[in-house]
């Protein structure tokens, strides 16, 4: 099972507590960081750097059908995540008829910022892209070339939209797969908790809902180490 994390210098310890979440449930996992740098230095990024991305891994996650040379499932997460049980159901919910997978939200922004200082903003599809179980040979996926990712007359909002697919090729998994806090409130213990707003590394979002999970996670991470 491939996995991508989204990878952000400013958060390596939600990566690192992201990255322990699973492996602690699953060990039968391939997980790499996308990390920007790498990513150019390597010759797979060229884009200006976007002073709006709110993260290092904005767009990066669209190169990943590329990456995997258009072969087999693969999924991303946002680095700020928790799993809550074996990443394997998730992936046993792939359907070869899709091109992508992942919650589709509908909700409003209650802040002008996230918890860390970020701006937050609204668009079509918000937070759809933070989770997509990627179908990467799915004959639609094609177009997600490295060139079309890194071209600079092609915005964010085209990616995060989805706007290379057919509304019928995105399919739809539970929201337990990507359970936002501080926006859901009905699921005692998600399967996938993100904690899209900030989390419990940063001082002002110390006692968030599910602070203690991700907290576990930590305390477990480091006694393993």
């Amino acid at each position: 099972m491939k996995i991508f994390i989204g990878y952000d210098t400013r958060e390596d310890i939600a990566y690192q507590v992201c990255k322990h979440s699973i492996v602690r449930r699953q060990s039968e996992v391939d997980i790499r960081p996308l990390k920007q740098k790498e990513l150019r230095d390597s010759g797979w990024y060229g884009r200006p750097e976007d002073k709006l991305a709110s993260t290092e891994f904005t767009i990066t996650r669209f190169l990943i059908p590329e990456l995997t040379n258009f072969e087999g499932w693969a999924l991303f997460l946002d680095c700020d995540i928790i799993l809550t049980t074996d990443i394997k159901e998730l992936f046993d919910l792939a359907d070869d008829k899709y091109a992508v997978m992942c919650v589709h939200h509908e909700y409003m922004v209650k802040s002008d910022l996230k918890m860390d200082g970020q701006k937050q903003t609204t668009y079509p599809r918000k937070n759809w892209s933070s989770v997509m179980l990627f179908n990467c040979s799915h004959p639609s996926n094609k177009a997600l070339t490295m060139n079309l990712v890194n071209d600079p007359e092609i915005n964010g909002a085209y990616f995060h939209r989805f706007s290379w697919l057919k509304d019928e090729e995105i399919g739809e998994l539970d929201h337990t797969w990507n359970y936002l806090v501080g926006i859901y409130d009905d699921i005692e213990i998600p399967k996938l908790i993100h904690y899209t707003e900030g989390g419990p590394w940063f001082e002002n979002y110390r006692n968030c809902d599910f602070h203690k999970l991700w907290k576990q996670e930590l305390v477990d991470m480091m006694d393993i180490k």
